[in-house]
């Protein structure tokens, strides 16, 4: 990393630190705070017993969180603590810093492209959510032989599939940031910004045209009200030819039909 670039993330670097230093002390605060009622109560003979003040205490620390910088000293009618300052300090040392290790070397994959690819996992976290539960609902699965399991698996993925391309072609039509290309530009370690247009859509909940915007489960509702009907005239025999009418797209449902030619085939 250049020293210009460097020197541009200590803002960044010094914010995210406080930010962390604060949650940090705070969280320390609030639990110093909970386990001095524990003395109280014990110094009072109200809580007696290892076992008892110890469910008491465990109780606090594991509410905040923060049980590795405590020392706890618990006994049958006296309990004391102590902030352990060496494990503050240690983790403080750390603060707004996270360390990325591969075997790749850097001439093949360099340091903002190792973030960049580490931060994509999200993705595949988003998809298996939509598999299990959000939309295709993998399980249960009502077969029992390997080969029909497997297939069943199969068709779930080959339906993600689609929905990836949809939801990609559909950017503009939906609460998502059209602008995919600055992610390929911008700092991969500062936090991820939405552009204005994005902003705006989130904002104002309408396109620049005035339609809604739709979230992708809404924009399939508004499209299956387009439907194929098959006709014969009402004065016509039952062996009469038919011929099919189909619903007239909206503006919306037009643009959204227009977007799957996008697609790569």
């Amino acid at each position: 990393m250049s020293a210009t670039a460097a020197a541009s993330d200590l803002p960044r670097r010094r914010s995210q630190s406080e930010r962390s230093a604060a949650t940090r002390q705070a969280l320390l605060d609030a639990t110093s705070a909970e386990l001095n009622k524990v003395c109280a109560m014990v110094e009072h003979h109200r809580l007696a017993g290892r076992a008892q003040i110890g469910v008491r205490v465990g109780r606090v620390v594991n509410k905040y969180k923060v049980a590795k910088h405590f020392e706890l000293q618990i006994e049958d009618h006296r309990f004391a603590f102590r902030i352990r300052d060496d494990q503050v300090r240690a983790e403080a040392a750390l603060d707004g810093v996270y360390v990325l290790r591969t075997p790749l070397p850097t001439e093949k994959m360099a340091a903002a492209e190792v973030v960049r690819s580490y931060k994509s996992l999200s993705n595949v976290e988003r998809a298996f959510r939509s598999l299990k539960t959000a939309d295709l609902k993998v399980r249960p699965i009502h077969h029992r032989l390997a080969d029909r399991v497997r297939s069943h698996i199969f068709l779930c993925l080959l339906a993600y599939y689609l929905q990836w391309h949809l939801r990609e072609a559909w950017r503009s039509l939906l609460f998502a940031d059209e602008d995919q290309q600055a992610k390929q530009h911008r700092d991969p370690v500062a936090p991820a910004r939405r552009s204005e247009k994005a902003r705006r859509k989130a904002l104002t909940h309408t396109l620049p045209e005035g339609s809604p915007v739709h979230s992708f489960a809404t924009l399939l509702q508004e499209l299956s009200t387009i439907v194929r009907n098959t006709c014969r005239l009402p004065t016509a025999s039952a062996d009469a030819p038919t011929f099919t009418v189909t619903t007239r797209p909206s503006p919306t449902q037009q643009r959204a039909l227009d977007l799957l030619d996008t697609i790569p085939t």
